[in-house]
């Protein structure tokens, strides 16, 4: 570490205030904190309080992500061999994935970081380490089959709109990859949304557990549907379903949610909270008697289907666009798991709600805070 440490000081200075490459240095920056925690303390948001620093942080998140991955690419080969006509062995099943994810994840990294890059240069500060994570999240929310010429687009509006003309990373005041994602889901909802989105196989098609549920008649359960359908509440519990690469797996996102809670770089409160929201707001619907299938969804459906346990452990803790406050969290958390509920059921254009609820909550969040402080304040000068 001392050799290393030495050798990138001596490279260090080509690129100080007033040398020849200093232009460069936001590159230098990068290299040479990710390989050594940097000395300096943060002067201006985001703040990490603890003995790490936020490239650190975001490292974590990503190893969080490595089970949502190595299942992604599994279950993305295994949906392709099975529809295709081939037998869907283990290896076999894990390289096709691999192939076919790989150059999705290749080009949100590039085209993303290319943008950062771009703005460090100009701004001449640092390569914000958020879009380690973000380059990340916004791939597992895609499609399988969806043309790489999208995902560049996507992580471009992401980068640029939702974060950069904000200030960057801490800034921004809604989650970067959401909003990559929406913007693609309004922009080519022909590639977002509908049964032959979800399977990267030509000429095959096939629904995910939400839009079979969507498309069920009136008077028939949730479970009767799906179960006509193939699917059962441990293929889903496991991911192997057609969905988002990323967002199939429950098993793969709670073994994430493990990892940022023992770190403590997750909320807890948040993803509780969002838990109990779905839990509450789908026994309400169920009381309600009514014969359309998506308002009979039981609680134990819904927290396994669509991409409510990715979104809620990786998309809702967003340390910069949730609330920060511990009260605020789970008045946060809370809401965005009634609104998952109520843009599922009530809307019948749209059976995935986890997106535009989050982004939804995020507007809010300031606003919870807010009202959470003022509340301690006034509290704290009756004490007074």
């Amino acid at each position: 570490m001392k050799f290393l440490e030495k050798k990138l000081d001596k490279i260090g200075k080509l690129f100080k205030k007033g040398s020849k490459f200093e232009f460069l240095y936001p590159l230098f920056e990068a290299a040479d904190t990710f390989l050594l925690s940097p000395a300096r303390k943060a002067r201006k948001a985001p703040f990490v309080r603890d003995s790490v620093d936020l490239k650190r942080t975001m490292s974590i998140v990503v190893m969080a992500l490595t089970p949502c991955i190595l299942v992604a690419m599994y279950n993305t080969g295994f949906q392709m061999l099975k529809y295709s006509g081939q037998s869907p062995d283990i290896l076999p099943s894990f390289l096709t994935g691999a192939l076919q994810i790989l150059p999705i994840i290749f080009v949100s990294y590039a085209v993303g970081g290319l943008v950062e890059t771009v703005f460090a240069l100009v701004r001449k500060h640092e390569i914000n380490e958020g879009f380690l994570v973000t380059g990340m999240l916004y791939p597992l929310t895609l499609p399988p089959n969806i043309p790489l010429w999208q995902v560049a687009v996507g992580i471009l509006f992401g980068v640029l709109i939702g974060k950069e003309v904000f200030g960057g990373t801490g800034m921004n005041i809604l989650n970067p990859a959401l909003t990559a994602r929406v913007f693609l889901f309004f922009s080519y909802p022909g590639n977002m949304s509908g049964d032959s989105a979800w399977l990267a196989v030509d000429g095959i098609s096939k629904a995910t557990p939400l839009s079979v549920i969507a498309n069920a008649s009136a008077g028939q359960t949730p479970l009767e549907a799906l179960s006509q359908a193939g699917y059962s509440w441990i293929d889903m519990f496991l991911g192997l379903i057609p969905g988002s690469i990323g967002e199939t797996s429950t098993l793969a996102c709670l073994m994430g949610a493990f990892l940022l809670i023992m770190f403590g770089v997750g909320s807890f409160r948040i993803m509780l909270s969002c838990f109990l929201g779905v839990v509450f707001m789908s026994f309400i619907l169920l009381c309600c008697k009514s014969s359309s299938p998506m308002l009979m969804i039981p609680p134990h459906m819904h927290c396994v289907m669509g991409g409510f346990a990715f979104g809620s452990i990786f998309m809702a803790t967003d340390p910069v666009s949730a609330s920060a406050t511990p009260l605020g969290r789970w008045i946060y958390g809370f809401l965005t798991g009634v609104l998952i509920v109520l843009i599922r059921a009530v809307n019948p254009a749209y059976p995935e709600g986890v997106m535009l609820a989050i982004l939804f909550m995020n507007v809010f969040a300031p606003l919870i805070d807010h009202y959470v402080v003022k509340a301690n304040i006034s509290r704290r000068l009756k004490r007074a």
